[in-house]
């Protein structure tokens, strides 16, 4: 990671001012780029317009996670700027957008932080109004918002992309009703925030974001409240091209599926229906392997293995996704399929004793010997497959703002 700072020298710092303490009525403006060379000027210029008569005590950080020549066009135009501006390039795109305002987070020393792209489709003037609003109303969040009063999406190109929104906009709300509450534009990318309610606040927990939407990564994991907002109007992209992908909207699906089970409860539900399509590729290689001749007892054994394949695949990708880098792909694999054999192997003797020992039916023996296997089948996997190994510490402690 490179760091370069207005006014200083070049330096290879991964953290920049990690512990310093916040200033009162300070903002930092955390801009991640990547590849943006033609928009950094004139950001840098509507900025020094807009910030220094409103917000004397400011700064700008860019997180570039750049292939082109941005973090030297900043450099370069941050010698012009009336307020100092830092510069971070990330070597290793972690997180994507979100893992880059992470790192801007972490820069910071403000006692605000305000978040913004860097194509200039969110006013910078609108800026000193989202910290202006957030101390006079006590908020720790203000969320700049198409969706409220005299707000507008007019810089969404094309019906897709307005449909796209609207979509996921309902989509998180319906998801996330009271984290989301008060909060008309969720998967707005234009807002300030007070660092302290990330960093303090009690019900605040580590940040893993996935993609582009840190602002519903902030809001459902560090609840920071009150929320106010301020009507804005998505204005057009200055110059470059969208960032916007399906790669990215595939990630920002994952993301929702990450936030929507952090619970114990919520993952295991997710747990179980994931179990459940184990069926299809398991019936499915069965059908295959009897009707060539194998005899239906082998046949199962393996068909099972593909079953168990699946669903540790899609708990992979759905539910563990943050905690693989705890053990080795090779070793996660076998732990998992050695726990859902043992499930076959347990389920057996459990309805033997049910119905013996206890003098259950065969069915309610049967349900009752599943809901039992499920139990010791979910708390094994997050115990012997996806908790950290002892010395290693856990990626997530509470209160604190986590690189991605």
């Amino acid at each position: 990671m490179t760091v370069f700072s207005s006014g200083t020298e070049e330096a290879n710092a991964p953290d920049l001012r990690a512990g310093a303490p916040t200033a009162p009525g300070s903002v930092t403006v955390v801009i991640p780029t990547f590849n943006e060379p033609g928009n950094i000027r004139e950001l840098l210029a509507r900025l020094a317009d807009s910030l220094p008569d409103r917000l004397p005590d400011c700064e700008v950080v860019f997180v570039d996670d750049s292939t082109d020549d941005t973090p030297a066009v900043a450099e370069m135009a941050s010698r012009d700027c009336p307020f100092p501006v830092t510069v971070i390039h990330r070597d290793t795109p972690a997180g994507g957008l979100g893992g880059a305002v992470v790192e801007g987070l972490r820069a910071a020393h403000s006692e605000w932080v305000v978040v913004m792209d860097a194509d200039l489709q969110h006013p910078p003037s609108l800026v000193p109004a989202l910290v202006e609003t957030g101390t006079h109303k006590s908020a720790d969040l203000v969320v700049a918002s198409r969706y409220t009063g005299g707000g507008s999406r007019a810089g969404l190109a094309g019906a897709y992309r307005v449909a796209v929104s609207r979509g996921a906009t309902w989509l998180t709300k319906g998801l996330f009703p009271r984290a989301l509450h008060g909060i008309s534009d969720p998967m707005s990318g234009f807002f300030a925030i007070r660092r302290d309610a990330v960093r303090n606040h009690r019900d605040s927990g580590a940040l893993h974001p996935l993609g582009y939407k840190i602002l519903l990564e902030l809001a459902v994991r560090s609840r920071p409240r009150p929320v106010a907002e301020v009507p804005f109007v998505f204005q057009d992209r200055y110059a470059g091209e969208s960032k916007s992908t399906v790669r990215e909207g595939m990630r920002f699906l994952a993301h929702l599926v990450r936030l929507r089970t952090a619970s114990p409860v919520a993952r295991a539900l997710v747990f179980g229906l994931i179990g459940l399509t184990g069926f299809v590729p398991n019936l499915a290689v069965l059908a295959v392997l009897t009707s060539a001749g194998m005899h239906y007892v082998p046949a199962e054994i393996v068909a099972n293995q593909f079953g168990v394949l699946w669903n540790f695949l899609l708990i992979e990708l759905l539910l563990f996704r943050e905690r693989r880098r705890h053990r080795h792909w090779a070793d996660r694999v076998g732990r998992f399929g050695l726990l859902a054999n043992a499930d076959l192997l347990l389920r057996i003797p459990l309805i033997t004793l049910f119905v013996g020992g206890l003098g259950m039916g065969v069915f309610t023996a049967t349900a009752f010997a599943l809901v039992v296997t499920f139990v010791l089948r979910f708390a094994g996997t997050e115990m012997l497959v996806y908790l950290p190994r002892r010395g290693r510490p856990a990626a997530g402690r509470r209160g604190k703002i986590e690189e991605a």
